[in-house]
């Protein structure tokens, strides 16, 4: 199943500081941390606590809070909330305290 996957922007890098060729932030996703692509937003370049959704460690868009708090919301109630943690599980783009924020 492909999903987009809400998540909040917890640390952007330091101005002027390039990974690669496009930064990346800091993103949890429920309850995980992982580092993801912002080189699609480029035109739209978040913020912290901004939320994106997010596929395959690429943040594709950016949606306002509530959107994305409906979107965890259906996920859960559907029982995708397990199939959202392992596709941000395995981005394989830096491990951040095992996976698990904090």
């Amino acid at each position: 199943m492909c999903l987009a996957i809400p998540g909040k922007i917890v640390e952007l890098p330091p101005e002027g500081v390039l990974n690669g060729d496009a930064r990346t932030a800091l993103v949890e996703v429920l309850g995980v941390r992982r580092r993801v692509d912002l080189g699609l937003l480029r035109d739209d370049y978040p913020s912290n606590g901004d939320w994106v959704l997010i596929h395959v460690g690429f943040a594709m868009s950016r949606i306002s809070e509530a959107d994305a708090l409906d979107q965890i919301r259906m996920l859960t109630e559907l029982g995708e909330s397990q199939a959202a943690f392992e596709e941000v599980s395995g981005y394989g783009l830096d491990d951040i305290d095992g996976g698990r924020g904090g």
